[in-house]
């Protein structure tokens, strides 16, 4: 492995950590929290925000680092033809799922002014949020298993 590849997948996979665990944070910590009446509307949406903006800067780094490993690492055959490649687009189809989920749940917290709009809004995104948790569990299931060099 080259030193442009070696420092390509320490970047993918720190940003995919940080991603992914702030989106658990968020499920697991701070809707909760906010549902209990612990956070304010004001810093939900600070926290809305920054999710977003750490998703979309996520999508950036993902496409260079994810890209460039996926062009040299893989041909299309074996993108679709081997367990590695399948785990692969898999990954690529879940980052976009749960960014998906991301925007839409982190756009409708945001427009929440005071603590009832708040309490709708959690309530009308939390199957939304529990699905990004699943989706970012699955995703960092899929990473380790191409870490540990899984394939069928």
């Amino acid at each position: 492995m080259s030193v442009i590849d070696s420092v390509m997948q320490v970047v993918h996979v720190l940003f995919a950590g940080l991603w992914t665990g702030s989106v658990l944070f968020v499920v697991g910590a701070v809707l909760p929290a906010s549902t209990a009446g612990t956070i304010s509307p004001d810093a939900m949406t600070a926290i809305s925000n920054r999710l977003s903006w750490l998703t979309r800067i996520s999508a950036l780094v993902f496409v260079a680092t994810g890209g460039h490993l996926a062009g040299t690492g893989y041909t299309v055959g074996s993108l679709f033809g081997t367990g590695r490649g399948q785990l692969v687009v898999a990954m690529l189809v879940l980052w976009f799922v749960l960014t998906g989920l991301v925007e839409v749940g982190s756009k409708r917290l945001r427009g929440a002014s005071t603590v009832a709009d708040l309490e709708a809004a959690i309530a009308s995104t939390r199957s939304l949020w529990l699905a990004a948790g699943g989706v970012a569990v699955v995703l960092l299931v899929d990473a380790g298993l191409l870490a540990a060099g899984v394939t069928w």
